[in-house]
C-alpha cells in the first residue's frame, strides 16, 4: 500500500522546467481521462512551489488557506501537464497565485490559490458527527470482494493510496430515495513526509472521491452505466493543519441537483474532531441516451 502512495507522491513531485512553468507526469494506467484531484493536487503544489519563504524577515510561513478551481476540458492521461502560475500578488500578510493547467496548447484547468501567514485570532468549530470508529468498518477493497456486483465492473483491480471506510451506505447500490448524505473515513495508506504543503497537496487529491457520488444517492440509477459524470469545479478552504496520513472523516452533502448538475459539499475532520478543511464542489451528472 505504501507503494501505491509513493506513486501518487511521485506524481505531485512536479518538474520545474522554468521560473513558473512546471510540468507533471501522469500515472501509467488505463483512463479515460485524468483524475481531476491529480490535476487540482498538482496546481497546488506549482503555485506553493512559487513563493519563495526566505524572502520573509519575520520567519513565517505562508500557507494556503483556500483555493477555487474549474476543470474545463478533460485531462489526456497519455501527455504530461504544463502548469503556468502567475504569481498575481505578495502581500504582508496574504499571497495569491493563478494557476493554468495546458496539454496540447489548450487550457485544461485552472486554479486560484490563496496562503496566508501564520496568525493567532479568534476559533471555533463546528462539532464532528458521532460516528463508528474507521477500524470497526470494512475497507472498500473488502465491500467490493463481498459484492462485486455492486461496484462499477470497469474499477481498476490493483492496491489504492487511499484507504477508503464507508459510515454511511454505498453510493453504488440501486436503491432510489436515499438522502443525499454521505460520511466517509479516509486516509492516505501508508506514511507521509512531516511536510505540511504536502499533506494539504494529497488532501486536495483525495477530497475529488466520493464527493460527486453525495449527488446522485437519492436517485434510482446505476449511474455509472447511465449517467455521464464530471467534476465542473472544485473550491477547498484549509481551517488547521492537518494530516493526511491519518483518519479523517468526510462528512458530504448535496443541498440540489437539477440543469444535469449535483452540488456538493463537504467537512473534513480529523480522527480528534478538529476541523481542517472545508469543501465545496458542483459537478456534471447528465443523463445518458436520454
Amino acid at each position: 500500500m505504501q507503494q501505491a502512495l509513493d506513486a501518487v507522491l511521485e506524481l505531485l513531485d512536479i518538474e520545474r522546467i522554468e521560473v513558473n512553468v512546471f510540468r507533471g507526469h501522469n500515472p501509467d494506467e488505463e483512463r479515460a481521462r485524468v483524475f481531476g484531484g491529480q490535476v487540482c493536487a498538482q496546481a497546488l503544489v506549482a503555485a506553493t512551489r512559487s513563493i519563495d519563504q526566505s524572502q520573509r524577515d519575520d520567519g513565517k510561513l505562508s500557507t494556503v488557506h483556500s483555493l477555487h478551481s474549474y476543470f474545463l476540458r478533460p485531462g489526456d492521461p497519455t501527455v504530461p501537464i504544463l502548469y503556468e502560475v502567475d504569481r498575481i500578488r505578495d502581500g504582508r500578510s496574504f499571497t495569491t497565485r493563478r494557476v493554468v493547467a495546458i496539454q496540447h496548447g489548450r487550457a485544461i484547468f485552472n486554479l486560484a490559490a490563496s496562503f496566508h501567514i501564520e496568525e493567532d485570532g479568534f476559533s471555533h468549530q463546528s462539532d464532528m458527527p458521532d460516528v463508528p470508529e474507521p477500524e470497526s468498518l470494512p475497507s472498500r477493497a473488502d465491500l467490493r470482494a463481498e459484492q462485486p456486483e455492486i461496484f462499477p465492473a470497469h474499477w481498476p483491480d490493483r492496491p489504492q493510496p487511499v484507504d477508503i471506510r464507508y459510515v454511511t451506505d454505498l453510493p453504488y447500490k440501486f436503491a432510489p430515495g436515499r438522502p443525499p448524505k454521505q460520511l466517509v473515513w479516509m486516509k492516505a495508506m501508508g506514511t507521509l513526509p512531516d511536510d505540511p504543503a504536502l499533506h494539504k497537496a494529497v488532501l486536495a487529491y483525495i477530497s475529488d472521491m466520493t464527493l460527486l457520488d453525495t449527488a446522485m444517492m437519492p436517485h434510482a440509477s446505476p449511474y455509472y452505466d447511465s449517467v455521464m459524470t464530471a467534476s465542473l469545479d472544485h473550491m477547498m478552504w484549509f481551517h488547521r493543519p492537518v494530516r493526511a496520513d491519518g483518519w479523517m472523516l468526510y462528512a458530504m452533502d448535496s443541498p440540489s441537483a437539477n440543469g444535469s448538475r449535483g452540488f456538493n459539499r463537504g467537512t473534513v475532520y480529523a480522527h480528534d474532531g478538529t476541523l481542517v478543511a472545508s469543501v465545496a464542489q458542483e459537478g456534471l451528472i447528465r443523463p445518458i441516451n436520454t
